[in-house]
């Protein structure tokens, strides 16, 4: 049995274009993490509903993280991570900024900048608005997982051109196998 996949949006909630919610719709182990407000964020409410999916994921879930959910994931994995196997963090949203996130988003100040307890991989765009590409680096560095720089790519959302994104399910299926444990 393929491991359970989480989808995580990030603010807004990703809209039934984009490839997070084309992924779920195809992908009958996928299920999305809930929020009770997409427009305003909570940081304890978010982390809350992240640990709730995990917990009652059946086995340990791949996490697929979306814009301020890499945020998300990475306060999660520093409060009270459970076992995951890995996680895609793609385009993150650079919470420390003023000038690439909007107030709301700030919940997540600070940032954790240290090693994640699980594989992970981090997807950044040269011309993402919402993150300064050394910044995307920085954060995969400090979280210890793999870059795929792809470019140009805008906010790798549907306005940046971004539906089915396989270019994505590509990455994803680099992460390591199932019963990969990491030291």
């Amino acid at each position: 049995m393929a491991a359970p996949i989480l989808i995580v949006p990030g603010l807004g909630g990703s809209g039934p274009d984009h490839w997070q919610s084309r992924w779920q719709a195809r992908w009958p182990n996928a299920s999305r993490v809930e929020q009770a407000d997409w427009d305003r964020p909570d940081r304890a409410g978010w982390i809350a509903r992240l640990d709730e999916a995990v917990a009652s994921a059946e086995q340990l879930p791949i996490l697929v993280a979306h814009s301020l959910s890499c945020a998300l994931v990475a306060c999660w994995a520093a409060e009270r991570a459970r076992p995951v196997h890995a996680a895609l963090l793609v385009a993150p949203a650079d919470v420390e900024s003023d000038a690439h996130t909007p107030p709301e988003a700030h919940v997540f100040r600070p940032l954790p900048m240290k090693r994640l307890p699980f594989p992970a991989i981090v997807v950044a765009s040269r011309d993402d608005p919402y993150v300064a590409f050394h910044r995307a680096v920085a954060m995969a560095k400090a979280w210890d997982a793999e870059l795929v720089d792809i470019g140009e790519a805008g906010h790798i959302n549907t306005s940046a051109g971004y539906g089915e994104w396989p270019e994505g399910e590509r990455i994803l299926a680099r992460l390591p196998p199932e019963g990969h444990d990491r030291a």
